[in-house]
């Protein structure tokens, strides 16, 4: 006699009816606007897209942009690699605290951001004051910038490489230790190596995220056409000029940037994984 066995309850309505609600959703929280955003490109033809994109102003702010990011994330792969393992290995007094400040960013406006990093790195303030005397200038400048960006993205990269290192297995440290491997092998090919994968998801997504930044850097940056201007901000610029076309293909670019980044971090990140898992 065959029995069967009994049908697993569904918290979720079935396949069908799920499905049809997510593919709802994203059409309208995400590729409503962004087909909004390239029916607007597609009204440029190519020539008036390169007239644009190559113009001086805009060249300087996606070089601003994309060398301020570079650094910022730089920065967040090295020390959100160091955070990420003081939470997770250590305990200690205050740990709950500094794991909720890492998310704080998430929740903080960006506006307000901006306004205490200047409050704090302007030349009136507590550590701008100090850095002015010694001759270094953050607020209004390049730094500021990376600064602010570095704010705004560094839990991407602490909260991707945290699950990685709580996946490590102790033993293997500890056995490496025993054959002899001195601490910078053990960190390179035992702890480093497996966490390669997680960094590089860390730091693409806090890149991506760092090229949009708006609110946080405005605040900080001046604002200076060629030197301290965003691409974010002249897109509202452009649009605050009615100039439509040129804001599309300041944001088009953006965003194919974007995606052209994100695709290629997961493809990144499965290949090296399967290599890792083979042995490589």
């Amino acid at each position: 006699m065959i029995t069967l066995a009994p049908a697993r309850p569904r918290i979720l309505p079935g396949f069908s009816l799920s499905l049809g609600i997510t593919l709802l959703f994203l059409c309208l929280i995400v590729l409503l606007p962004i087909s909004g955003l390239l029916w607007q490109l597609g009204q440029l033809d190519l020539a008036d897209y390169l007239r644009i994109m190559g113009s001086d102003r805009v060249l300087a702010a996606l070089r601003v942009t994309i060398t301020a990011a570079a650094a910022a994330t730089l920065i967040n792969g090295i020390f959100g690699l160091i955070l990420a393992w003081v939470l997770t290995r250590y305990r200690f007094r205050g740990r709950g605290l500094m794991d909720a400040l890492v998310d704080l960013p998430f929740a903080l406006p960006t506006a307000v951001a901006g306004i205490a990093l200047v409050a704090l790195y302007d030349k009136s303030g507590w550590i701008g004051g100090l850095l002015e005397r010694a001759g270094f200038q953050v607020a209004y400048t390049w730094w500021g910038i990376v600064i602010a960006m570095i704010f705004t993205s560094i839990p991407f990269a602490v909260r991707a490489i945290q699950p990685a290192i709580e996946e490590l297995d102790p033993d293997e440290e500890a056995a490496a230790l025993t054959l002899g491997a001195s601490g910078p092998q053990r960190f390179l090919h035992v702890v480093l190596r497996p966490l390669l994968p997680s960094i590089l998801t860390g730091v693409g997504l806090s890149f991506v995220r760092s090229l949009g930044e708006f609110g946080a850097v405005i605040f900080i940056a001046g604002n200076l056409p060629y030197k301290t201007e965003i691409a974010s901000l002249l897109i509202l610029i452009r649009l605050d000029e009615f100039d439509y076309p040129a804001a599309a293909a300041i944001a088009g670019t953006l965003l194919a940037l974007s995606l052209v980044l994100l695709v290629a971090i997961n493809v990144a990140q499965n290949r090296l994984q399967s290599y890792l898992r083979s042995g490589g």
